[in-house]
């Protein structure tokens, strides 16, 4: 069906989406540009390179730290480059996969800001007044960003748009979004748990650390667990729903005891880091309780968006199309 020309409020819409398309799109590129860049930064630590240190190499941070922004850079470009072909194509599944990621970003979000702004803030050469203003346009980019977004692709204009773009019916029209964003975050949480194999498989392991080799295969079979997890919850099982609660809640109880019980420098002596990164780090302020609170306020948000997918995986009642 195409837009009618008696009234231009489509044209706008369908333009304004296409320009969000482009803008992903070149957003997307120039992220997936610097994957290949930072994997040669590891040229320039190792032997005979203008960085290198003794110690460099598996299990060093500097090494998991490069690791992680690789990991970054193209986890983040295979979500704006699709993004943005949906938005330039007027694909109806863009508003289902939108509402899904600011489920991601209202878990990930919030260490993620902490992270930012702790290297923010620790940087001697930036003016207070520019560190006050990043503190408070992120302050502000947590709840309020996925606010405005959902409201503006959830907007029935904004759908019927895309509906009569693209009318033929998606598999992610299927998808409750959140059933949709658990998905993603369970595929995220197994990244996440890959690049802590680089770090001497390190687990916390309710009140105690679990490492090497039988920290590694604690970490596969979690791994494992997620892509089960992921799996039955597209599929909308009611055993993923009660799966991930288990699961989570028990990741995020096991963690805070145990960090809770462990100092910085404790802990950095588990890692067994390099001598040269073990003087760079034992400065930082840190205690277990931070450390808890960093990793249990994101798993305890997690828990929250569970919660919220109930009705959308079956459980108490007939599965609704979003639960919120």
């Amino acid at each position: 069906m195409t837009e009618t020309r008696d009234d231009p409020r489509p044209d706008r819409r369908s333009t304004l989406l296409r320009l969000i398309g482009v803008l992903l799109l070149l957003a997307g590129a120039g992220v997936a540009y610097l994957g290949p860049v930072e994997i040669g930064c590891f040229y320039f630590f190792t032997e005979g390179g203008r960085f290198h240190y003794p110690g460099f190499g598996f299990g060093s941070f500097m090494f998991a730290n490069l690791a992680a922004q690789i990991v970054g850079y193209y986890l983040i470009a295979a979500i704006l480059i699709p993004l943005g072909y949906g938005h330039l194509r007027l694909r109806r599944w863009v508003e289902p996969l939108v509402d899904a990621l600011t489920r991601l970003w209202m878990v990930a979000g919030l260490p993620f800001i902490v992270a930012f702004l702790f290297v923010l803030l620790s940087s001697k050469d930036l003016p207070q007044a520019v560190a006050l203003a990043f503190v408070a346009l992120l302050a502000v980019s947590y709840p309020g960003l996925p606010w405005v977004v959902r409201r503006f692709y959830r907007g029935k204009a904004m759908r019927d748009t895309l509906g009569r773009c693209d009318p033929r019916p998606h598999w992610l029209d299927e998808r409750s979004a959140p059933a949709l964003g658990l998905a993603i975050i369970y595929a995220v949480g197994i990244v996440v748990l890959h690049l802590l194999i680089l770090l001497h498989g390190n687990v916390p392991l309710f009140g105690t650390w679990v490492t090497g080799l039988t920290g590694i295969t604690l970490l596969d079979l979690a791994i494992w667990a997620l892509a089960a997890l992921i799996w039955g919850t597209l599929r909308r099982e009611a055993w993923a729903w009660w799966g991930g609660l288990v699961y989570v809640a028990s990741i995020a109880v096991s963690s805070v005891l145990t960090l809770a019980r462990t100092e910085w420098l404790e802990l950095l002596a588990l890692l067994e880091l390099p001598a040269s990164e073990l003087a760079m780090l034992d400065g930082i302020p840190l205690r277990g309780g931070h450390l808890a609170t960093m990793v249990g306020l994101p798993l305890a948000l997690l828990l929250v968006q569970i919660v919220v997918a109930r009705q959308s995986l079956g459980v108490g009642g007939k599965p609704i199309e979003d639960a919120g």
